[in-house]
């Protein structure tokens, strides 16, 4: 089938009222890059979909040939469609026939691209290249019965759908992470207005699509917060180790904020403080921080991993005190969740999502982000404190995780916007659920 007209009206009503939960309904995900080390959070979002009944086609732009270390994500790529797999030539072709077939529609979505390229940093050609990977994946979704299509990410991704939905495809909803999605010129009022729903993954996160939309569509913004998965937690986990030993796991980039992690290690070294650091994970500044880890003299206090599985930056933070995550910028790190179900304190930068998680002296230390010196304090902090001390922030941390950041719970969320497009009132969590107002 062609979801022909989909473009000029709305979902019928009687396919959305008679999605119940017992109803099988298929979804179509869409990615820029897929599977990928940094992506794990939505495939364990498609898994927990899985679980729940429904039947997810996973289709990305790129990303077939990519280094994967973990298996699992190894898995998914078994199952993924790739648009531009076969090259240019390969977009040529349903192109032309959606050209042929639909050619008012086809205009249509020529003038939209046009329009989005206004807004974007990328000039025209590209957006005009959106209509064939939109093209190109149509027929993909048609095959497939999805009745709607779920894009990650503001960016190619979530054009690339609403292109489609003006082709005739499926009605289209995004997932907005930020930071860097904030920042940049992405078209987000017109792709907000035209999705069915929007997902943000944090409170902040809201606050700042609403910014970037109009007043009338802000009830369509709702916050469904990314989740982990009960075997990464309903196992045993050792209590915090009395070990001088912080972890801090990520990408590798200016705005990890890891050179200013050196400065401070350099200065606790100066202390002669007795500390290890272990920066877990590779990036375009891996050479910056070897040669500053180099001049601070340090090799024998600080590590580089490169990128590790999932199940390596576990043993990692299993085997650490704390984790430690100096950024600039961020939406709301999922390894700050992992190191909290692990019942790792985390001393990191009070902004965006990251003070919906973790409360200063509660479950880790928060300071000013661009600030060596409270990156060194904070770090002499958590070494000095005592064990009994650890483990009681460990657990305050493992029970707000569990309340804020359960996998199945969140899908459940986004199931129900995915069946009615409409969330209950009482189905997002908020701070207020699971603090004490005396604790506030």
């Amino acid at each position: 089938m062609l979801y022909r007209g989909v473009a000029e009206r709305p979902l019928p009503a009687l396919l959305v009222t008679t999605l119940s939960k017992g109803s099988t309904l298929k979804i179509a995900y869409l990615v820029n890059q897929y599977p990928k080390v940094s992506h794990s959070f939505i495939r364990r979002e498609i898994l927990a979909l899985e679980r729940q009944g429904f039947e997810v086609q996973r289709i990305a732009i790129h990303g077939w040939a990519e280094p994967l270390p973990d298996l699992e994500d190894q898995r998914e790529r078994q199952q993924t469609r790739y648009a531009l797999r076969r090259g240019v030539l390969g977009l040529l072709l349903p192109m032309l026939r959606v050209l042929v077939t639909s050619p008012v529609s086809f205009l249509s979505a020529v003038r939209l691209a046009v329009r989005l390229a206004g807004e974007s940093d990328r000039p025209v050609p590209y957006h005009l290249g959106y209509i064939a990977e939109a093209c190109r994946i149509i027929p993909w979704m048609s095959a497939f019965g999805a009745k709607r299509v779920h894009a990650h990410f503001g960016n190619n991704s979530t054009e690339i759908a609403l292109l489609a939905h003006a082709l005739g495809g499926p009605p289209f909803s995004f997932t907005i992470h930020g930071p860097g999605e904030f920042a940049q010129p992405l078209g987000l009022e017109e792709k907000i207005h035209r999705a069915s729903f929007v997902i943000a993954v944090s409170s902040f996160g809201r606050s700042q699509l609403y910014l970037r939309s109009r007043p009338e569509d802000w009830p369509k913004i709702k916050v469904v917060r990314c989740g982990l998965e009960k075997a990464f937690y309903e196992v045993p986990v050792p209590t915090p180790r009395d070990v001088p030993r912080l972890v801090c796991v990520g990408r590798l980039c200016a705005e990890k904020g890891q050179l200013l992690l050196i400065e401070a290690a350099s200065r606790l070294a100066t202390r002669e403080l007795r500390f290890e650091l272990v920066l877990a994970g590779d990036g375009p500044m891996r050479r910056e921080l070897e040669e500053a880890i180099e001049r601070h003299r340090l090799g024998a206090q600080v590590r580089i991993t490169g990128w590790i599985s999932g199940e390596a930056v576990r043993e990692e933070l299993l085997a650490s005190r704390a984790l430690i995550l100096p950024s600039f910028a961020e939406g709301l790190p999922v390894v700050i969740m992992e190191a909290m179900a692990l019942r790792r304190p985390v001393l990191t930068t009070y902004i965006a999502g990251i003070p919906e998680l973790v409360c200063d002296r509660e479950n880790g230390w928060l300071f000013p982000a661009g600030s060596v010196d409270d990156i060194a304090n904070a770090i002499e902090q958590c070494l000095a404190t005592p064990m009994d001390e650890l483990r009681k922030m460990g657990d305050a941390g493992h029970r707000r995780v569990l309340a804020l950041h359960s996998v199945d719970s969140e899908v459940s969320k986004l199931a129900e916007l995915f069946r009615t497009g409409e969330l209950h009132p009482t189905a997002e969590t908020t701070i207020h659920d699971i603090v004490p107002e005396e604790a506030r």
